[in-house]
């Protein structure tokens, strides 16, 4: 799946994904490296999310006059110029002292939607006041009431475009790679762990002597992620109402007001309740593979779910997507765009700003290449015709 062996050491020796992730993997500390790539029990479903891509085909037409191609498209109303979505992620400064600011920034160089998360290191404001691309806030039903209308208050103050419920981690899922490092964020510094840390003075120096590391949009709610050391699992354990229901997602729905997507469907029947209550849109998605493991990829998903409810919400394939082919792969199935998380954090851990734009530059190019190589010149060609499964 990934090739022949990475040796990148640089990021000009970065050439696709798996090479941002050998050096992430140079460069963080273990017990945050294996957080970022880690998934649930044996991690079966997150190698299904990226080898389901293969299970499908390609077949290009020639002769299409293909020099000018068009890439863009419009999601949850704003036109963006790739079908790339970057899928919020929590915890970003421990990965680069940048964080969710370079991200950020990276996002709207490119003309594409980013998504913060509630457990981000970034506040709302800070991205709101710095950033005008299309923005989400990835929202964490939690017990505390008045955190969940703080959440949606300062989102729609920073004017954020929409927001995003996941769904999918009622409780924690069983990340093994957590257990055996002892993550934690912030992290706990160990005798077990101590030299993990030590061994990579860089990350060592930006973590202890740049701003002080913290759950910026929870820090005033609750003490987990800044006051106290919690895993992440714990967190959702502990800190997330099991009780929310679908009477809840829609009562958060016209809370909001806005654009609204459930992050986490991946059933027909789910896609279907979702549209019932007038969601914009889904991103099937199984949390990376960090959740129920042994649970089918969002590729498999993509047609029946596409098929089920595509004509009534967006469907927004999320989860496992490392080339432009699967990029072109779940567009002609239905999808009205693509998301992923560890795609550009990999090269956010590998170099910053610097290194998302390097990743974001890459996969650019491979879709425009690629839908030159198909004989398209835009998205909307892309159908099921140009697929034969396996």
């Amino acid at each position: 799946m990934d090739g022949p062996p990475h040796r990148a050491t640089s990021l000009a020796r970065c050439h696709n994904i798996a090479d941002f992730r050998e050096l992430a993997r140079r460069k963080l500390p273990f017990p945050v490296f294996h957080y970022i790539d880690g998934a649930a029990d044996d991690e079966a479903t997150k190698r299904r999310n990226t080898e389901a891509f293969d299970a499908v085909d390609l077949v290009p037409n020639v002769l299409a006059g293909v020099e000018e191609v068009d890439t863009s498209v419009t999601v949850l109303g704003r036109k963006t110029a790739l079908p790339l979505m970057l899928s919020p992620t929590a915890l970003q400064r421990l990965f680069h002292w940048q964080g969710e600011r370079a991200t950020a920034a990276a996002a709207e160089k490119f003309g594409l939607w980013f998504g913060i998360s509630s457990l981000a290191s970034v506040s709302i404001e800070e991205i709101g006041r710095r950033f005008s691309g299309p923005k989400m806030l990835q929202y964490y039903y939690h017990k505390d009431k008045g955190l969940n209308a703080a959440l949606l208050e300062r989102a729609r103050a920073a004017q954020f475009d929409a927001v995003t419920l996941t769904v999918d981690t009622i409780v924690g899922g069983n990340r093994e790679r957590c257990l055996r490092t002892g993550f934690t964020t912030p992290p706990r510094i160990t005798p077990a762990s101590v030299f993990s840390y030590a061994a990579k003075p860089r990350w060592a120096l930006d973590y202890l002597f740049r701003e002080k590391f913290e759950l910026a949009n929870l820090k005033d709610h609750v003490d987990a992620g800044s006051s106290f050391a919690l895993s992440v699992a714990d967190y959702f354990n502990t800190m997330l109402d099991q009780s929310m229901d679908w009477a809840a997602a829609d009562r958060l729905r016209q809370d909001w007001g806005g654009k609204f997507c459930l992050k986490g469907i991946m059933s027909v029947a789910d896609a279907r309740r979702a549209a019932d209550i007038g969601v914009d849109a889904i991103m099937i998605s199984n949390h990376g593979g960090r959740q129920l493991d042994g649970s089918r990829a969002p590729f498999d998903q993509l047609a029946e779910i596409v098929d089920a409810v595509g004509d009534r919400v967006e469907v927004i394939l999320d989860g496992g997507v490392r080339r432009g082919t699967h990029v072109l792969k779940a567009l002609s199935l239905g999808a009205k765009a693509v998301s992923g998380g560890r795609l550009y954090l990999y090269a956010l851990a590998a170099a910053g700003q610097a290194g998302v734009e390097r990743a974001l530059s890459l996969l650019e190019a491979e879709i425009v290449r690629d839908m030159k190589l198909m004989g398209v010149t835009s998205v909307e060609q892309l159908t099921r015709e140009n697929l034969r499964w396996r």
